[in-house]
């Protein structure tokens, strides 16, 4: 117990001087309000695409947050469905719900506050369309819908991951600077967030992760360093992924 009381500590400490340097080198905070949420053309228009379409994105997240991780959510479209239902997970309604999972009708790729979304999975026709019942049925079930913490989790990348692990065929690839994609609450060991490989994380803060999606990870406070030798390329805190992207 006290180590883990000693490892949070140190994170807390190390996440406040990041969040300063990031406050200082913002340069002012962002008005979100004026913030464009214009689509960016990566989604299929459901008016001229009949076909299933399974999607998942991730866009640096608001204000000096986007410094260090991401905002993800997946957006699915049934065959010959004329609107995407989205799927994801936003903090801030536990100020009026007792639930942060947001299950609604929007437009996929918009820009998440400013930040252009790029795609973590894409999916489409027959192969789509027998995921979306599965989708659907493990949001209902996300088990921290009544909770959100920003760091280490759980957050919108926790319930992402939740989503890869109960639909591996969907192939989600977070990007390393999904914070909270490694959050497994009480649990130790789970299979990797695609779904495919393995995990082991302890809460989120220190673990490991291998698989043929992924690569292999290290997580150091929240943080992902690692390598990807399938599609070679290295995983930084930040930065994200250097390399081809998959």
């Amino acid at each position: 117990m006290k180590k883990m009381q000693t490892i949070q500590l140190v994170g807390l400490g190390l996440f406040a001087v990041l969040m300063a340097f990031a406050v200082v080198t913002r340069g002012g905070p962002l008005d979100w309000r004026s913030a464009s949420q214009e689509p960016v053309g990566l989604a299929p228009d459901p008016a001229v695409t009949p076909e299933a379409v399974v999607q998942a994105y991730a866009a640096r997240t608001w204000g000096w947050r986007g410094y260090f991780g991401v905002h993800t959510w997946i957006a699915v479209k049934p065959e010959r469905a004329q609107a995407y239902t989205v799927y994801e997970v936003i903090g801030w309604r536990l100020r009026w719900d007792d639930s942060v999972l947001v299950v609604r009708n929007r437009v996929p790729d918009a820009r998440w506050f400013g930040s252009a979304p790029v795609l973590i999975a894409d999916k489409r026709g027959k192969d789509a369309d027998a995921l979306i019942g599965r989708i659907d049925e493990a949001a209902r079930a996300y088990p921290y819908a009544g909770e959100y913490t920003l760091w280490p989790g759980p957050n919108s990348n926790t319930f992402t991951a939740w989503i890869g692990r109960a639909v591996p065929e969907l192939g989600i690839h977070l990007p390393p600077t999904a914070v909270g994609k490694d959050y497994l609450g009480e649990r130790i060991v789970a299979s990797a967030p695609s779904g495919s490989g393995i995990q082991v994380s302890l809460l989120g803060l220190l673990g490991v992760t291998a698989g043929p999606v992924e690569g292999f990870e290290l997580n150091v406070l929240g943080l992902t360093f690692g390598i990807d030798p399938f599609a070679p390329a290295i995983k930084l805190p930040l930065i994200g992924r250097v390399g081809p992207a998959r």
